[in-house]
């Protein structure tokens, strides 16, 4: 059992309005059958759907587009006392970017499975990502280490760091 650190109850309506936008989008052609709507305190603090085809974005994912929204609309980087409903279960990447804007809980519609049957199957990443990096279909390689190690050198020793 999954433990939610919400302190408020879910609202369904919040979830409708994001499956509202992810069939919205669909139907228009605009982009995928995604989108999330961001939440604090009751009321929606941003919003987003699938812009991937028509922004040439591969990252512009209804989850990520509502996180920018409701970090821009609120000032911040950190989603702290959020929460996020969205049309379908997030892939790996809305999931991490879920984790780094620290959202309170994630309510979601479809499920990944759900996805999977439309064509959208996240299966392959998974697998992925449990090989070790030499076993993955991406290639990856560390060049230059010490080199780089000089761009965080210079953020632990910064007095105008904001740390995150």
């Amino acid at each position: 059992m999954s433990k939610l650190t919400s302190t408020t109850a879910p609202n369904p309506e919040f979830l409708r309005r994001a499956i509202a936008l992810a069939t919205e989008n669909a139907r228009s052609g605009s982009g995928g059958p995604f989108a999330a709507v961001i939440v604090r305190d009751g009321r929606i603090v941003g919003e987003g759907v699938n812009t991937v085809t028509t922004t040439h974005d591969p990252t512009a994912h209804g989850e990520v587009n509502a996180i920018r929204a409701a970090c821009k609309a609120l000032g911040t980087f950190t989603l702290e006392g959020c929460e996020l409903y969205t049309s379908c279960q997030p892939c790996p990447m809305c999931l991490a970017a879920s984790y780094w804007a620290r959202l309170d809980v994630i309510y979601y519609g479809a499920s990944d499975t759900d996805a999977a049957r439309a064509g959208f199957d996240d299966a392959f990443l998974y697998a992925e990502f449990r090989k070790d990096q030499p076993d993955r279909k991406l290639p990856a390689m560390q060049l230059l280490a010490d080199e780089a190690w000089s761009s965080f050198a210079a953020w632990l020793e910064s007095p105008n760091k904001t740390p995150y």
